[in-house]
């Protein structure tokens, strides 16, 4: 039966006066003040289950304060299990009884129960929270974006031709341990699969580069006939236990779905290494396992490989709003669907905007001036005037050194609370690990800023 807070402390409640642990404390403070982020944990815990019946299991305090726990240390589950059994001040915040030490793997089966949808509504919950206590106002914000990387290797095409052989043969191999075993030949490619990525990457000329990648396809190609003739064998499988049937018609769609991502990664090698053409971002594939995976280009920086996240920040230092995008949308796109999300979420449009240059553009600036934005100043000016943007050119200094300051933001987030890579699989896992992360980032300048 799961529960939704601890009834009582088991044992005295000690926090050291540490720097650690007083910031603990006042996330602590604000949790307990706001039952309502409890509510919401317990909902997708529970969901449709009896709530009388059954183990004990962690409450959804518990979950969400080691939630919390895990995003500001920055910790692995592991990491997390062996803090919350070694810290008093760990087991003190989660609100763990007296030989209650959950496992890496129940740690990670209740934290990964809380949906994205929860994690934005907890955020919401929060903010909501900042403005009743005056510690954000909402009347002057700061917008920007930034690329966060998806938990994949480097897409070169020899590599996700390797992952297409290995993941397919490690299917087809899978099948054949069925009984009875379904009528289907296939050879294992793999190690010479392997052979031919390592003599691509240390080709010394475009000859002998060409030549290995021509082999990898021959390769490739088999394996995908392979796969073709597994399809109708598994999809019709009829064997002695439903569990197994269930799982033949699972490894059918699976094929077929490795299939279609390996012909567009044939398609691409063939044009760029053989036919030396340019292949469009969108057509690439990038990841068998992360196919929701984008490719970013912002300016001449590097390319990235994840999704683009764009963040409004308030003058407290909270993060307002994050918005996770598919694709690779311009900044100046954008910029009137956050006012207007700010305006949903808190009533009213802010009295000052402070963007970074992307954003700017003159369609931006009169639509900003039409809807109550008093100042509205761009990090570069892109032809418009200080004047036609905001009332003085102290104004306008004043709001760019502003801007600056979401630079910081992004780099703690990144930095300190694991946002330069996601480590969650998924699309629906990279949302979960982003909005989580910003939650737990919130909470950490809130209670900083009720220190103060």
């Amino acid at each position: 039966m799961r529960e939704k807070m601890n009834r009582q402390m088991s044992f005295v409640d000690i926090i050291p006066k540490n720097k650690l642990a007083k910031e603990l404390k006042g996330i602590s403070k604000i949790l307990d003040e706001d039952s309502e982020m409890v509510g919401l944990v317990y909902k997708d815990l529970v969901g449709r289950k009896r709530t009388d019946t059954g183990r004990t299991g962690m409450t959804a305090e518990q979950v969400l304060r080691c939630a919390v726990l895990k995003q500001y240390r920055n910790l692995t589950y592991e990491e997390l299990a062996f803090h919350l059994e070694d810290s008093d001040s760990f087991r003190s915040f989660a609100r763990l009884s007296m030989g209650q030490h959950p496992s890496k793997s129940v740690l990670q089966e209740n934290i990964k129960s809380l949906r994205s949808s929860t994690w934005e509504a907890l955020h919401q919950v929060q903010v909501r929270y900042a403005f009743s206590k005056k510690l954000e106002k909402g009347l002057k914000v700061r917008m920007d974006s930034s690329a966060i990387d998806s938990p994949i290797h480097y897409p070169l095409d020899s590599r996700l031709l390797d992952d297409g052989i290995r993941l397919i043969t490690r299917w087809l191999i899978e099948g054949k341990g069925l009984n009875p075993t379904p009528v289907y030949r296939f050879s294992g490619h793999r190690r010479v699969a392997k052979k031919r990525v390592l003599k691509i990457l240390n080709a010394k000329n475009n000859k002998i580069r060409e030549a290995a990648y021509k082999d990898l396809l021959h390769y490739a190609d088999l394996v995908r006939g392979y796969a073709l003739a597994a399809i109708p064998e598994l999809a019709s499988f009829e064997g002695q236990s439903l569990p197994d049937v269930f799982y033949a018609h699972g490894l059918a769609e699976k094929l077929e779905s490795a299939i279609g991502i390996l012909d567009r990664v044939i398609d691409q090698t063939e044009r760029r290494v053989l036919r030396g053409e340019q292949v469009p971002a969108s057509e690439k594939v990038v990841s068998f396992f992360e196919c929701h995976t984008d490719i970013i280009v912002k300016g001449k920086r590097e390319v990235q490989f994840g999704h683009k996240v764009f963040l409004t920040g308030g003058s407290s230092g909270m993060i307002l709003d994050c918005v996770i995008e598919r694709g690779n949308p311009a900044d100046s796109e954008r910029f009137s669907s956050l006012l207007k999300r700010h305006e949903t979420q808190y009533g009213s449009f802010p009295r000052q905007v402070a963007a970074d240059g992307g954003f700017a553009s003159a369609d931006n600036l009169a639509w900003a001036k039409t809807h109550g934005v008093k100042d509205m100043a761009f990090a570069k000016r892109k032809g418009l005037s200080i004047l036609d943007m905001v009332t003085s050119h102290w104004v306008y200094k004043m709001l760019r050194n502003f801007r600056a300051g979401i630079e910081g933001n992004i780099s703690t987030l990144k930095r300190a609370f694991g946002l330069s890579r996601c480590t969650w699989k998924g699309w629906g896992g990279f949302r979960q690990y982003v909005l989580s992360a910003v939650f737990s980032y919130n909470l950490l300048v809130m209670a900083r800023l009720q220190e103060a």
